[in-house]
C-alpha cells in the first residue's frame, strides 16, 4: 500500500511539473516588432508636433505619414504572425497533456493486472531458496492423501458386479500373498474402482516381492498411483519411486513427467522446463503425457525465461509396423490402392480440417509419386492459400511441389 501511495504521489508531481512547464506563458523578451510598432506610433505623434510648430511644411509631414503609416502596418503583421506562432502549440500542449494521462493510467491499469502490489523485491537467489524451502516441506504421502480425500470427497459406489468381484480378488490376494501376478491385477483393480491408496499399497507389495528384478516400469507405476492418490502431487515418497525408475532406466518417460510436474510445484520452471522440451522432443506423439505437456510447455517456457521457445510440430502420422510388413506382402496392385487409400484419406482431412506446412508437403510429394498431378496442384493451391504470408512454411511446400515436378 505504502509503495503505491509513494509511486502516485511521485506520479503526481512529474506531471504537475510537465503540465507547469507545457501550459506556463512564454516568458522570453518583447519581440522586436512589437518595439518598432510602438517607435512608429510615436513618430507619427511627432510629425504631428512638428507640423503644429511649423518645423514641417504640409507637404513633409503627409509624406512621413505615409512612410511611417506603412511601417506601422508592417511591425503589425510581424506582431501579430509572431502571436499566432505562439498560440499554435497549445493545441499540442492539450494533446500531449491527454496522451500523458493516458500513459499514466495505462500503466496503473496494466500494474493492477499483472503487478503484484505489497510483495518485496524477488530476485533469483531469493526465488531459489523459496523454492527449496517448498521442497523441503513438502506434506508427506499420507498428509496429502488426507488432504485429496478431503478436496475430492467419497467416490459413487460401484456397481454391485464390480463390489463382488473387487472382494473375490482380495481375498484371493490374501489367501495366496506372494502372488506377483495377483498382486499386480489387484493394484490395476484398485485403482480403476478409485482406491488409490489400496492400489499403491499392492503395487509396493509387488516390488518388494521381485526384488532386484523390479523393473523401471514397477517404480514408475508405484509412482503415479501414489501421485493420483493424492490428486496429483509430488510427495517426498512418490519422488523415491521415480528416482528408483529413473536409476534403472534413465529414459523412463513417466518419471521424467512426474519429475518435471514436481519441480512446476515447487517453483522450478526452469528445471521443469528443461525435462518437458526434452520429452516433448522424445516422443512418441501418443505417449500420455504429451498432450499435457502440449498445452502447458508455452506458458512454462514463458516462466523459465525462454521467451523464443517454440515447440516442436507434431508429429505426422504414418502407418504402423503391421501395416508396412502387411504392404511388403500384398501384390503391386493391392499395395498401390491401400497408398492411394492412405493419400486420398490424408487429403480429405487436410482439406477440411488444415494442417501443417509438413503434413501438405508430404500429400504434394505423394501425389505427385501416384501420378495425380492434378490433385497435387490443387493440394498445392489449398497449401499456398494456407500458408500465404509464411515464407518458411510456403518454402517447405514449395521444396515439396518442385520434387513433384508441380508447377507453380
Amino acid at each position: 500500500m505504502l509503495f503505491g501511495i509513494i509511486t502516485a504521489a511521485l506520479v503526481a508531481f512529474v506531471a504537475l511539473l510537465l503540465g507547469l512547464a507545457l501550459l506556463r506563458a512564454r516568458t522570453a523578451e518583447e519581440p522586436a516588432a512589437a518595439y518598432d510598432l510602438r517607435v512608429y506610433r510615436d513618430q507619427l505623434k511627432d510629425v504631428e508636433r512638428d507640423l503644429t510648430r511649423g518645423v514641417l511644411s504640409a507637404a513633409e509631414a503627409e509624406r512621413l505619414r505615409l512612410e511611417i503609416s506603412r511601417r506601422v502596418l508592417e511591425a503589425d503583421r510581424a506582431v501579430k504572425a509572431g502571436e499566432a506562432g505562439s498560440r499554435a502549440p497549445k493545441a499540442g500542449t492539450l494533446l500531449a497533456a491527454a496522451a500523458g494521462v493516458a500513459v499514466l493510467a495505462s500503466a496503473f491499469g496494466i500494474y493492477s493486472r499483472i503487478g503484484a502490489a505489497g510483495y518485496p523485491d524477488q530476485p533469483i537467489a531469493g526465488r531459489i531458496a523459496l523454492a527449496d524451502e517448498l521442497y523441503k516441506n513438502r506434506p508427506s504421502q499420507e498428509k496429502a492423501e488426507t488432504t485429496a480425500l478431503a478436496e475430492r470427497g467419497p467416490l459413487p459406489a460401484p456397481e454391485a458386479r464390480i463390489t463382488d468381484l473387487m472382494e473375490q480378488l482380495r481375498k484371493a490376494v490374501a489367501e495366496r500373498p506372494n502372488d506377483i501376478k495377483g498382486l499386480e491385477l489387484l493394484a490395476r483393480n484398485e485403482a480403476g474402482v478409485g482406491n488409490f491408496h489400496d492400489a499403491w499399497q499392492a503395487q509396493s507389495r509387488v516390488i518388494a516381492l521381485k526384488g532386484d528384478a523390479a523393473t523401471d516400469a514397477d517404480y514408475a507405476t508405484l509412482a503415479e498411483l501414489m501421485i493420483v492418490a493424492t490428486n496429483g502431487f509430488v510427495t517426498p515418497e512418490a519422488e523415491a519411486a521415480l528416482a528408483q525408475a529413473m536409476q534403472k532406466n534413465p529414459g523412463n518417460g513417466t518419471a521424467r513427467y512426474y519429475i518435471g510436474l514436481m519441480m512446476v510445484q515447487n517453483g522450478r520452471a526452469d528445471r521443469a522446463f528443461r525435462i518437458w522440451a526434452q520429452l516433448l522432443e522424445d516422443g512418441p506423439e501418443n505417449a500420455p503425457w504429451i498432450a499435457t505437456i502440449r498445452e502447458n510447455i508455452e506458458g512454462l517456457a514463458w516462466l523459465a525465461g525462454e521467451g523464443n521457445y517454440t515447440p516442436p510440430p507434431p508429429a505426422l502420422k504414418g502407418p504402423d509396423a503391421d501395416a508396412v510388413a502387411s504392404a511388403a506382402e500384398m501384390a503391386p496392385e493391392d499395395r498401390q490402392a491401400m497408398i492411394r487409400d492412405m493419400v486420398d484419406g490424408l487429403n480429405e482431412r487436410l482439406t477440411a480440417e488444415g494442417g501443417s506446412a509438413a503434413e501438405w508437403a508430404r500429400l504434394i510429394g505423394a501425389l505427385g509419386v501416384l501420378g495425380d498431378r492434378d490433385a497435387a496442384s490443387a493440394a498445392l493451391a489449398k497449401a499456398e492459400a494456407a500458408y500465404t504470408g509464411k515464407p518458411d512454411d510456403l518454402a517447405q511446400i514449395h521444396a515439396a511441389a518442385a520434387t513433384a515436378g508441380i508447377d507453380r
